[in-house]
């Protein structure tokens, strides 16, 4: 009794009465059924994945390879079509984005052609076809080759050409970045710390690209790296603005234009800048033809945070016109280091139709130093260094002759330089600076141009002659130069100073190398006429050539310039010197050149050096004039006397006479 009561106490208190029980059991019988459901569900679904597996799996037994049309084997898919079917993705990715971007500024939607890796496209694929080369394609007009004009020979392109041309700029930025961060067996290292190509392992390492190369094509490939003193910011707004571009390579783009901006870039910047172009390349000697381009810069920040700017050729574009230089993927990769330095990494890879250089320039050509990475590298790090100088505002007072005011010298480098980018228009071989290149000048060689000058207050009012001539001298390229820059020395060889002393004013240094640098110097004559004569000259040297370049140049005006005034206004004629390596040492030519290379070489078995000089003289101050033949003999006169003053003052260094 006493048991029993306890006990119902207990229950009672915990609350179970028998109707609870009974709910109890009723709710463990409602989640069991609820589990049974979930189970026929999961159940149904597994039977269905099994059948999806069994057809899938029925699919593949019955697949034929599409190359030989025998059965496929069955397994894993391999690392190559992985990575393959991962990189498809990526750049239909990035292509999509850049047609957006593009849309917005060509008005029209632009689809994506888009054909993956490894697979046979359509006829608009990455691999650009080359031949055809028939009748002239509708919307270019002029011949592409010899005395073709590019810029007259190219249109816009058109809203059916820009899917294409967008898929080419993001292959050839994917090609770009490859090669930049390869080492062996791509690229081979070479004595003067360039890397040239290895041709086989790039077409096995980039079978597709932009096609074969065309029948008669030489390939020039090279790369270069360098630290330099400005940062990627500022790296890149130059080379994607075609007025700076042209202006720092002055020496080598002879001219250049944009046709078309695809895409300005996003978030305020060129990350994703894309436009259309032409450019015409040079050497500064009348014996080197130029090399012009139509091709498609692209712009990219990577997710690193490095820039990448590639160019490509855009050649399929106008497959009827004869083309002597295609661009395959060349550019630079930008990376940022501390206080405001960049390490750029350049490449140049084009392929050329070169047999019309002169005999004399081949050694140099194939070395790689003409139109190679290493010139655009050195000419990059030279102009940083000056850009640099232009922008220092401690100059300290050691020297009575060295500038010390920002704003003078900010005036008379920029005179400099407009002086220096007036002699590059006169050097070359390009005829895009309004000359007029004479047929008989009585010289074979020496290249005549003439050109009136009106209403310019950059230069005289009158007819001007350009007389440019290149020749060897068995001198090494760095006592040539140093010869030529030290007014001391000037006497030897400069015609019009008439032997008088000649004194340094005022210098601007330009960089580390002491031959860099801007230099105002007057000619003490004993000529009263030309007794306050002012000579404005800039010496610049790096690892691919040297200039010295110089113009006549008003006291009066040089006041105001040195005082921080406008330099434009500054009437200038520039004459010059350009000093190149003659290739004989570390080549990077093949073995149809060591005939030349041999007889371009120095009994010590040293390099000699190929120099170029030109002048530019005024010789009637009426533009209407007429150019008298005695004018032209004048100017052939005094630029064959120059050439052999200085062979005859540098000839006590190859202990002769000069050849």
């Amino acid at each position: 009794m006493f048991d029993m009561t306890t006990k119902s106490t207990s229950d009672n208190d915990l609350g179970i009465t028998g109707s609870r029980e009974d709910e109890f059991e009723t709710k463990s019988g409602t989640e069991a059924q609820h589990e049974r459901h979930e189970n026929q569900i999961l159940k149904s679904d597994n039977d269905k994945l099994r059948a999806e597996n069994n057809r899938y799996k029925e699919a593949l037994s019955n697949a034929t390879c599409p190359n030989c049309g025998g059965p496929a084997a069955i397994g894993e898919m391999s690392f190559d079509e992985q990575h393959l079917r991962i990189e498809n993705v990526r750049l239909r990715e990035e292509i999509d984005r850049i047609s957006a971007i593009a849309a917005k500024y060509v008005g029209k939607p632009v689809g994506s052609s888009f054909a993956p890796l490894g697979i046979h496209a359509p006829s608009r694929s990455l691999e650009l076809e080359v031949g055809n080369f028939g009748n002239q394609t509708t919307g270019f007009v002029g011949d592409m080759y010899g005395t073709g004009d590019i810029l007259r020979s190219v249109s816009i392109p058109s809203d059916t050409d820009k899917p294409m041309i967008v898929e080419l700029a993001v292959a050839a930025m994917e090609e770009l970045v490859r090669m930049a961060q390869a080492g062996d067996p791509l690229w081979v290292s070479t004595g003067n710390s360039m890397d040239l190509l290895n041709e086989e392992e790039y077409f096995r390492t980039f079978p597709r690209g932009i096609g074969p190369k065309p029948l008669g094509l030489r390939t020039e490939a090279s790369r270069e790296s360098a630290v330099v003193i400005m940062n990627h910011i500022n790296l890149v707004e130059i080379l994607m603005d075609v007025n700076q571009w042209s202006c720092v390579f002055s020496g080598i783009v002879s001219r250049a234009l944009t046709l078309e901006v695809l895409s300005t870039g996003v978030a305020g910047n060129y990350n994703g800048a894309l436009q259309v172009m032409t450019a015409e390349f040079q050497v500064p000697s009348p014996l080197v033809p130029t090399r012009e381009n139509y091709f498609v810069r692209y712009c990219k920040q990577h997710s690193d945070g490095s820039w990448a700017v590639v160019d490509v050729s855009l050649d399929s574009l106008r497959p009827n016109l004869i083309s002597r230089t295609r661009r395959r993927p060349s550019g630079c990769l930008i990376q940022e280091l501390p206080n405001g330095y960049s390490k750029v990494t350049w490449i140049e890879h084009m392929e050329v139709d070169d047999r019309s250089v002169h005999t004399m320039y081949k050694p140099l050509v194939h070395s790689g130093l003409a139109f190679g990475a290493k010139r655009w590298v050195s000419t990059l790090e030279r102009q940083c260094e000056r850009l640099a100088s232009s922008m220092a505002s401690n100059i300290p007072a050691s020297d009575l002759s060295v500038i010390t005011s920002p704003e003078g010298r900010k005036s008379m480098l920029k005179l400099a330089e407009r002086m220096v980018m007036s002699f590059c228009s006169g050097v070359g071989a390009s005829t895009a600076h309004a000359w007029t290149t004479m047929s008989s000048t009585g010289s074979d060689d020496v290249r005549v141009m003439t050109r009136k000058s009106m209403d310019d207050p950059g230069r005289p009012p009158g007819i001007v002659l350009s007389a440019a001539t290149s020749f060897w001298i068995p001198v090494a390229p760095k006592r040539v130069f140093d010869f030529l820059r030290d007014e001391n020395s000037r006497s030897e060889w400069d015609i019009l100073s008439n032997g008088g002393m000649v004194q340094e004013m005022a210098h601007i240094a330009n960089g580390r190398e002491p031959g860099n640098c801007v230099s105002l110097l007057r000619v003490n004559s004993g000529n009263s006429s030309q007794s306050n004569m002012l000579i404005l000259q800039e010496s610049c040297t790096d690892a691919s050539g040297s200039y010295v370049i110089y113009a006549p140049v008003d006291i009066v005006a040089m006041n105001v310039v040195l005082s921080g005034g406008d330099p434009d206004y500054v009437a200038l004629l520039p004459s010059g010197f350009a000093i190149l390596p003659d290739g004989s040492v570390g080549g990077g030519g093949d073995g149809n050149d060591q005939e030349v290379v041999s007889s371009s070489t120095t009994a010590s078995g040293s390099c000699g050096s190929l120099l170029t000089v030109a002048f530019q003289i005024l010789v009637d101050s009426v533009p209407t004039a007429k150019l008298s033949l005695g004018s032209v003999a004048t100017v052939n006169s005094l630029i064959k006397c120059t050439v052999e003053r200085i062979k005859a003052a540098l000839a006590c260094d190859v202990g002769g006479g000069a050849p």
